[in-house]
């Protein structure tokens, strides 16, 4: 008889989790690259004027962001504002539960709730040179006057098109790639982070 098979979930970047552990920078220089991987992500489409986006807010904990480079949260969730009637719901809790909660409070409303947890990856970049980094191939203006914890936009680092969010003022920043480009990405940010390693050059 065969032996009973267990699926083991393996994550995007699990091949690289010793050479981003080996690529952290300490010091007043530092810079530090970890992978989240398989947290829960929901796409909503909804219109923002409607009574389904102030009940899927009340689902929430909070009103869906309204404009670019907005973001709202409580307790388990953070939602990031994608467009004028498209959010994504970053979680904690499982993904059918979030799903069902978000369709119960869509209703009968024109829009869609969809799980898309698989589509992405997580990568945290966090330190004193997280930003420097970045910058290095992020055509946004990441300088706190432009952008502070708390906000989200679309962009690209390097090639790679992401979702950035800016977490907190260490600052640590958490990019959300395409699976199949966060390879590239990851390699990326690697190299991008190797100079650091050095003392800084006057």
């Amino acid at each position: 008889m065969a032996e009973p098979t267990t699926d083991v979930r393996v994550s995007p970047l699990a091949h690289l989790e010793e050479r981003m552990r080996a690529a952290a920078v300490t010091g007043d220089r530092g810079a530090a690259l970890t992978e989240r991987p398989f947290l829960t992500m929901v796409n909503l489409r909804v219109d923002s004027a409607s009574e389904a986006a102030d009940r899927i807010g009340k689902t929430l904990g909070a009103p869906l962001p309204n404009r670019c480079g907005e973001t709202t949260g409580s307790g388990p969730h953070t939602v990031f504002w994608l467009g004028p009637d498209e959010w994504l719901v970053l979680s904690r809790a499982e993904p059918s539960a979030v799903t069902a909660e978000l369709s119960e409070a869509l209703g009968a409303a024109p829009g869609s709730v969809v799980d898309v947890s698989a589509n992405r990856t997580t990568l945290e970049l966090s330190g004193p040179a997280a930003r420097q980094v970045l910058e290095k191939g992020c055509p946004m203006d990441l300088h706190p006057r432009a952008f502070a914890p708390g906000r989200a936009v679309s962009t690209t680092v390097g090639p790679v098109a992401v979702l950035l969010w800016q977490v907190d003022d260490t600052p640590t920043y958490r990019l959300f790639p395409r699976s199949s480009f966060a390879d590239y990405l990851a390699r990326w940010l690697i190299d991008a982070m190797s100079e650091y390693h050095g003392p800084e050059v006057p």
